[in-house]
């Protein structure tokens, strides 16, 4: 069996193993069971339970169609706008959602932050690879076509603060009892939006001009399946 085939094999069982489990309840020697296979051919392929776990998302992520939509859009100003736009939508799809799986994967990427930090490494670095280009073309763009200024000198940082900010927002929604209440749901989406947009270089009238086009803001359909 060729070394695809074989990896391939490894992530179906692994599949089915976090489905019936969920991560705390899956071992890498459970994993190599499913698979027919030995714990060390395992991690050859695999290092860590993690590492595994982060490349299901990864293809999980990668498969969803209509994140390619998004990210088949040309670089600009509105693509820009969409991807914080649906960013914002997915976060708090999962926040309205917190015994689901989504929710699930937040609580363990905030775990691994306060850990080792392996987990949220490997979902940083998968999330910068299938996002971080479309974005960083984008706010070039829209520098370029003087509808933002730029700021600083990594582009990807301002993707990462970005992130952070609806990231650490939704975890602040997750407990049943918020830890904080930022009052009516799309009246605090919207000014989130403009908080990153307005954090990333754009200028008021490039806001204004594209936030509230219809670019899938009420469509109940957000692009970005990734919520880590």
């Amino acid at each position: 069996m060729t070394s695809d085939l074989r990896r391939q094999l490894i992530l179906g069982a692994a599949k089915r193993c976090f489905a019936r489990h969920g991560f705390a309840g899956t071992t890498t020697k459970s994993v190599a069971a499913a698979a027919s296979i030995s714990e060390g051919l395992l991690f050859k392929h695999f290092p860590t339970k993690s590492a595994l776990y982060a490349e299901i998302l990864a293809e999980e992520c990668a498969a969803d169609p209509a994140l390619h939509r998004l990210l088949e859009l040309e670089p600009s100003t509105r693509t820009l706008v969409t991807l914080i736009r649906e960013m914002v939508q997915h976060f708090r799809e999962v926040e309205a959602m917190p015994d689901q799986e989504d929710a699930q994967r937040l609580r363990l990427m905030l775990a691994s932050h306060l850990d080792d930090g392996e987990f949220a490494r490997l979902i940083y670095e998968k999330i910068s690879g299938l996002i971080g280009s479309a974005f960083t073309a984008s706010l070039s763009r829209a520098i370029q076509s003087g509808d933002a200024r730029p700021v600083g000198r990594e582009p990807m940082n301002l993707f990462w603060f970005a992130h952070h900010a609806v990231l650490m927002a939704t975890l602040t929604r997750l407990p049943t009892t918020p830890c904080l209440s930022y009052g009516d749901a799309p009246e605090s989406d919207r000014q989130l939006c403009e908080f990153i947009l307005r954090g990333i270089g754009l200028n008021e009238a490039a806001i204004a001009h594209y936030l509230d086009r219809d670019l899938a803001w009420d469509s109940g359909e957000p692009a970005i399946a990734e919520s880590a």
